[in-house]
């Protein structure tokens, strides 16, 4: 005996009392669900299939300009080379840097500049970046004299969408003589 019910209370009541009403109407009730859900789960693997793995960019600093500075602060032009070992172009629409010198926040700059660095190739990006006197200066007083600096370079490309790639460099460099900075007395 089958009972056809337009409110889902009623049917379910029916259900309790009798077992094969319970079976077809779970049964029914789950049909409805499962095309969307298997929809859904196909749409999801096709998606991350989709989605290739990148190799990280390789980013270099290529060069450092002087700017015209601005009351307590430098300015200076930071030229990075990103050399992109992908086989797809990496398109980029701004530019964030930070340059720690020995493990200290020294500068950090941005920029919106945008473009596409080629597959198997590289560009150079130009990026202002500011250094603030007062941090300068405490660094300088705090510190022994040092024959060479190490710096790293944290950064990111954003891209389209949520596709920003991130990036740190570190190395080191060594200060001529006459750059060495002041000591304690």
């Amino acid at each position: 005996m089958r009972y056809r019910a337009g409110v889902r209370g009623a049917v379910f009541a029916h259900s309790l009392l009798d077992p094969e009403l319970a079976r077809d109407t779970e049964i029914t009730m789950r049909r409805p669900l499962l095309k969307p859900l298997l929809i859904i789960v196909a749409l999801t693997l096709a998606a991350c299939a989709g989605v290739q793995r990148h190799e990280p960019v390789q980013v270099t600093v290529a060069d450092i300009q002087s700017l015209p500075s601005e009351g307590l602060e430098l300015r200076m032009m930071v030229k990075l080379r990103v050399q992109n070992p992908n086989d797809a172009p990496v398109e980029y629409d701004g530019v964030y840097v930070k340059l720690e010198v020995l493990d200290k926040t020294f500068a950090t700059g941005v920029s919106d500049e945008h473009g596409s660095i080629p597959r198997f190739g590289e560009s150079i990006i130009g990026v202002p970046v500011t250094v603030s006197m007062l941090r300068m200066a405490v660094n300088a007083l705090g510190g022994q004299p040092i024959d060479k600096i190490t710096y790293k370079l944290h950064g990111k490309l954003s891209g389209p969408a949520f596709g920003s790639m991130r990036f740190q460099v570190q190395g080191e460099f060594a200060v001529p003589g006459e750059m060495l900075p002041l000591t304690k007395p």
